[in-house]
């Protein structure tokens, strides 16, 4: 199988300065989508032929799929649909047919392609087709006694034509060798001056090829994106469709229109997750995990049971089992929190391990951290991590207790089970099984008063 993707329009409609098959839709470009679903379809050549922001498009792919074996048409300038897939032809084996996708039609689903390829054959030309109840601007699908003999372009179609439901998606299947004159006899001699690609099923109806068709499994497979509002439109019915998913594999959602998943979510049984939650990139949620209102979850693992409480950020991290993060809480890169492990409202940690059962509860900052079992961190307690050029790392070991508003300036251990006083400013090494404290000795002055206000002057 050979596969073209279109990709060189500029998406004038998009008013904007971002070539159109770059912008994101769950959180991945148009095209990535297209070639994400023709990847998993294995073909032998996969062409992707651009033009507008190419060297852009060229460069954002090859930056996501490092390594990737794509080949590269350009396509300069854009003459139709025809055109495009002309500049492809080069790269295309003549001994397995070519499969043309689009770079902002996101949605086809690898089934329905498998059954156009299946309808196309090694020597059929197979049309994937839609019944619209609004077919303005499409090709029309034009039929004699039941069989396709061509498709007309809405702005060359007389009123008759344009009464057809039944329209083209562009999608199609053909034998390649057959698709290589096809191309070479196309014309411009059309209201758009362009080469349409359409045309080619005139053609093979002279030559005696048959002509199929494929419905998709449903109408948004089919759909393109041309403006902000299309993006928006075909961005709920992504999500949709994922929130459904997650419905059918047991999931609880608060409310299933509320929920963004920009990458994938794996959940285990029992998993309940509130209202505006955001998962990006690789996410996995245990047996029992609960996921509270307005959280963001990025490239994390979620243990069972685990409780993940609202407006909660985490990122590039693990959590243990029965554990209870949150609310307000921030988890950035590199944290691996044990079992039973609690970070409370207001609690920021960055490269932490902490082993299972302590707690940081409160208002603290804990960053390059290595924190032992039961351990508990009190309100106001910071790292000092970073000392303006190098990082350094904190130990504090197992059932130890820092007391609130301590400072750790690192690299510094505090010793098992080890109490820090609170508001301790720690420098040198805390000694296991024993008190440390470090503040200024509390003095009262007997002889002092609070100072008045001045009174005003008189006129």
């Amino acid at each position: 199988m050979n596969i073209v993707i279109l990709a060189a329009g500029q998406g004038k409609r998009m008013r904007s300065d971002l070539p159109k098959v770059l912008h994101p839709l769950a959180g991945k470009p148009l095209l990535r989508h297209v070639i994400d679903c023709a990847s998993s379809l294995a073909p032998q050549r996969l062409v992707v032929v651009h033009g507008h922001g190419g060297d852009a498009v060229r460069n954002a792919i090859d930056a996501a799929l490092p390594g990737n074996d794509l080949g590269w048409a350009l396509q300069s300038p854009q003459l139709g649909t025809g055109h495009a897939v002309m500049q492809a032809v080069d790269q295309l084996d003549d001994a397995a047919p070519t499969l043309v996708l689009y770079g902002d039609v996101p949605l086809t689903t690898r089934d329905t392609l498998l059954r156009l390829i299946d309808a196309a054959g090694p020597d059929r030309l197979a049309l994937l087709t839609v019944v619209l109840d609004d077919p303005t601007g499409y090709g029309r699908i034009v039929r004699h006694e039941g069989r396709i003999v061509g498709v007309v372009e809405h702005k060359d179609a007389d009123e008759p034509t344009r009464g057809i439901r039944e329209v083209n998606t562009g999608i199609l299947v053909a034998p390649t060798p057959a698709l290589k004159r096809w191309l070479a006899g196309l014309s411009d001699d059309n209201a758009q001056k362009e080469y349409y690609l359409t045309d080619i099923v005139g053609m093979a109806v002279h030559d005696g090829i048959p002509v199929d068709s494929v419905q998709p499994g449903a109408v948004w497979e089919t759909l393109g994106v041309n403006s902000k509002t299309q993006l928006a439109e075909l961005e709920r019915i992504h999500q949709r469709n994922v929130a459904e998913r997650l419905l059918d594999d047991g999931v609880t959602l608060a409310d299933p229109a509320r929920i963004d998943v920009r990458g994938t979510l794996a959940c285990g049984r029992d998993v309940s997750i509130d209202v505006n939650c955001v998962f990006e990139g690789e996410v996995s949620l245990g047996d029992g995990a609960s996921i509270g209102a307005n959280c963001v979850i990025r490239n994390a693992s979620i243990g069972a049971g685990t409780q993940i409480l609202p407006f909660t950020h985490i990122e590039d991290s693990t959590v243990g089992a029965g554990a209870r993060i949150g609310p307000y809480s921030r988890l950035r890169p590199g944290n691996r929190l044990g079992d039973g492990t609690h970070v409370g409202n207001f609690v920021e940690m960055k490269n932490v391990q902490m082993d299972a059962g302590s707690k940081a509860n409160h208002l603290a900052y804990l960053g390059d951290a290595t924190v032992g079992r039961r351990v508990n961190i009190g309100a106001g307690t910071i790292t000092c991590n970073y000392d303006g050029v190098n990082k350094h790392r904190t130990v504090i070991e197992d059932d130890a207790f820092i007391g609130s508003d301590s400072q750790l300036v690192a690299p510094v251990t505090v010793g098992r089970g080890a109490t820090l006083g609170a508001g301790t400013t720690l420098t040198r090494d805390a000694p296991p099984e024993r008190l440390t404290v470090s503040r200024a000795r509390q003095l009262t002055v007997e002889s002092w008063k609070r100072p008045q206000k001045a009174a005003k002057a008189t006129k």
